[in-house]
């Protein structure tokens, strides 16, 4: 047998393996495979397994994307429809703000005209409700929204507009009354101050210059009795005011007074300062000048007419003008002494800072002012009571009650009739 030469089949096995490769690259450019040095080798059945998950997860979310999307969409609908509630609202507060407007003073147009919006809006709640109820939601609710919103705030200015009104009617209507308060106040100050003037003219004859020391009797003395109490109240009211400005203790002022007392009502602490005072005010009544010259004095200055003279020479001055006319006075004096007993200086320095007034009233020169005015009227009606006194013959006797003494309805006056 013959035996074949290499050389002879070399041609036709390189145009075989050339035609295989051209098979092979064929193929994987038509499956889609990109070689990535190198030939790499997939099967078909798991690249078609791969791109169905992938479908599948695009799908799916595009669905969950899609209900978002409506979950969102019935919010902002139902946000709107809230909106639309609560402008409704709004608009029937400010209506029922009119309608109350409208009634005082009467206004049968503004009432019917209110009455007609409220109704209307009622009617338009009823149609939100109808809504929600039937899922009808605003096909716009962005722009329905920012036109309840406008709507809202448009019922809230009403309502503030008319709340407004009716504060400034009401603001007249006081200002109404205070100004006839004060009318009534004043003619009420006049017929006070015309009775007093009557009281001490009509049927009281020690007010006239015609009266003598013959004509005295004890109504004259209990009507300045009365007077003078008076005065020492109204110093009394006065002296608690400048107390309680200054931040005093009340409760310590009075039991340094009177310790021991158990008060029924908390203004009955003005009774341990009126005590006070009249202690002060009234002690040595019963000597002649009040002991300011001793027991030196002259007979004939103790005689009653004596005293009447000075009572029908004081009685039509005012104080301060008496004080200023004779500024060396037995009644300067008087009233000089008694200012630096009653007023101590630690309570003049706390209600005025410093002790002008002590100082002025020590070297009789008279202050001009509120306090030293009241006190001075005090005394001047505690120097005339002392005056009258001393000019009955036989004089007027002072007593004082001790504690502990039965009241008395003959010499006593209850202070809590």
């Amino acid at each position: 047998m013959e035996a074949v030469k290499p050389s002879a089949i070399t041609p036709s096995k390189s145009k075989r393996v050339r035609m295989l490769s051209k098979v092979l690259h064929l193929h994987t450019a038509t499956a889609g495979i990109v070689p990535d040095h190198g030939v790499q080798k997939v099967k078909p059945k798991e690249t078609e397994e791969w791109n169905d998950s992938k479908k599948g997860k695009r799908i799916s979310q595009k669905f969950d994307n899609l209900q978002h999307d409506e979950e969102l969409e019935r919010r902002v609908a139902l946000e709107a429809l809230t909106a639309k509630i609560f402008a409704t609202v709004s608009a029937i507060k400010a209506e029922y703000a009119q309608l109350q407007f409208a009634q005082s003073p009467y206004d049968a147009e503004g009432i019917q005209a209110a009455d007609q919006s409220i109704v209307s809006d009622l009617k338009k709640l009823s149609e939100l409700k109808q809504c929600f109820l039937k899922k009808q939601y605003d096909p716009s609710p962005e722009h329905a929204m920012v036109l309840t919103d406008l709507q809202e705030q448009k019922g809230l200015s009403k309502t503030f507009k008319i709340m407004g009104k009716k504060f400034e009617s009401q603001l007249k209507l006081e200002e109404s009354q205070i100004f006839f308060l004060r009318e009534k106040l004043d003619e009420s100050n006049m017929q006070n101050r015309l009775l007093e003037k009557r009281l001490n003219r009509s049927g009281q004859l020690f007010v006239h210059d015609s009266l003598h020391l013959s004509s005295l009797n004890p109504s004259h003395f209990i009507t300045i009795l009365g007077q003078t109490v008076k005065s020492v109240k109204s110093f009394v009211r006065l002296m608690i005011d400048e107390m309680k400005s200054a931040d005093w203790d009340i409760n310590a002022a009075a039991s340094s007074i009177e310790q021991g007392v158990v008060y029924w009502k908390e203004d009955d602490k003005c009774f341990a300062f009126e005590s006070f005072i009249c202690r002060e005010m009234f002690k040595a009544f019963h000597h002649p000048y009040f002991s300011l010259f001793g027991n030196s004095m002259p007979e004939g200055k103790k005689h009653p007419q004596v005293f009447f003279d000075r009572f029908m020479e004081l009685k039509s001055l005012k104080c301060k003008e008496y004080l200023t006319m004779k500024p060396k006075s037995t009644f300067a004096k008087f009233c000089r002494a008694k200012y630096l007993q009653v007023v101590h200086p630690k309570m003049e320095s706390s209600f005025f800072i410093n002790l002008s007034c002590r100082d002025m009233v020590s070297s009789y020169q008279f202050p001009d002012t509120t306090f030293f005015t009241l006190f001075a009227e005090m005394a001047k009606r505690v120097w005339l009571l002392r005056c009258l006194a001393f000019a009955f013959q036989p004089g007027a006797s002072i007593f004082q009650i001790s504690k502990g003494c039965r009241f008395s309805e003959v010499y006593m006056e209850s202070v809590d009739e």
